[in-house]
């Protein structure tokens, strides 16, 4: 196993590959959201529940979730916090958008402000070794299928007939969905198995329930469990398959999943999927360079326009200027450079 990793424009980008497919992929954007690790001073601007909880805003002007609080804080007062979740754009049953705030701790004794550990110090813990992904050499995560993961995310659908999932993100959990053609005794473990792939490789956490089918005795259920514990790696905790076919996951929350974080802000997904293409397009001369023209939707002209520094990156790594050409009859999805 390695890690494929590409520092690309406004966001950084890793998956983990084994046997030519991607086991985990990893989005890293840029942002003003503090990460998950990191140790930051901020103010106490509202109690909400004495002694329990409150709003700390942050230096940056973010504001996070602190509980507990600790005694004698008071509204007003400067607290060092840890960051234990980030920030998670929320979608809502009825499709409004509710952010959360990331949660934190007040900072443990003999803790001292620092950033929470990028996405490539994030890699490097784990201990598998890394490959640098540039835009001037072949496109590694292309070759293992990384638009097809990322398409399957934003979809919420892996799978074929026999054996599919669907996933659905609610804000209480997230709910895996198992179906296809295949008898339920095959279908069940067929069906674990594809829902712990997708777990690991869309980084899904917190608290996770699949829906598989109604199984008819207790060790066709413990074969469709066994699949989890082969196929995610620890640490998580479950439940037993119950008669029902249900079955429950929970795993630590530090960040967004990748489905949250792709449809957070799907024109900024877009964006980054076209800047991403626009430092690859070689225009059929076989090595990329040169000026380069972005035709897209108006609301991903208008993303990428109001970042002047994502365009000056673009031309200096292409060694080209940068045209936009807005064209509303196009989808987001349907950005092209040429």
């Amino acid at each position: 196993m390695e890690w494929l990793y590409e520092e690309g424009i406004g966001e950084c980008r890793a998956a983990l590959v084994a046997h030519g497919r991607i086991l985990e992929a990893r989005i890293e954007r840029e942002g003003d959201h503090v990460l998950t690790g990191a140790a930051v001073e901020g103010r106490l601007i509202r109690t909400l529940v004495p002694k329990k909880r409150g709003i700390v805003r942050l230096h940056s002007g973010e504001e996070v979730l602190l509980e507990p609080l600790p005694p004698r804080l008071a509204e007003g007062g400067m607290v060092l916090v840890e960051i234990r979740r980030e920030a998670l754009g929320e979608t809502g049953l009825d499709g409004e958008k509710r952010d959360k705030l990331a949660l934190a701790r007040a900072a443990r004794p003999g803790i001292k402000p620092h950033p929470g550990p990028s996405l490539l110090q994030r890699l490097r813990d784990t201990g598998h070794p890394i490959t640098p992904c540039p835009a001037h050499e072949e496109d590694r995560l292309e070759e293992h299928g990384w638009s097809e993961l990322l398409e399957s995310a934003m979809r919420g659908e892996v799978g074929t007939e026999a054996a599919a999932l669907r996933i659905f993100p609610t804000p209480a959990m997230v709910l895996i969905d198992v179906d296809g053609s295949l008898p339920p005794a095959q279908l069940g473990p067929k069906g674990a198995k594809l829902a712990a792939q997708a777990i690991r490789a869309m980084d899904l956490s917190g608290s996770i329930g699949i829906d598989l089918p109604t199984m008819n005795n207790k060790d066709e259920r413990a074969i469709a469990a066994a699949q989890i514990d082969k196929y995610l790696p620890q640490p998580f905790e479950r439940t037993a398959v119950n008669g029902f076919g249900f079955i429950q996951i929970i795993r630590k929350r530090e960040r967004p999943s990748l489905i949250e974080l792709l449809r957070d802000d799907p024109v900024r997904t877009a964006a980054m999927a076209l800047l991403r293409r626009a430092e690859r397009w070689t225009g059929g001369r076989g090595t990329g360079g040169g000026p380069v023209t972005l035709t897209a939707h108006p609301a991903v002209t208008n993303c990428i326009r109001r970042r002047p520094d994502w365009i000056a990156l673009l031309e200096k790594r292409r060694g080209g200027t940068v045209t936009l050409i807005a064209d509303p009859a196009l989808k987001p999805e349907e950005s092209h450079a040429g």
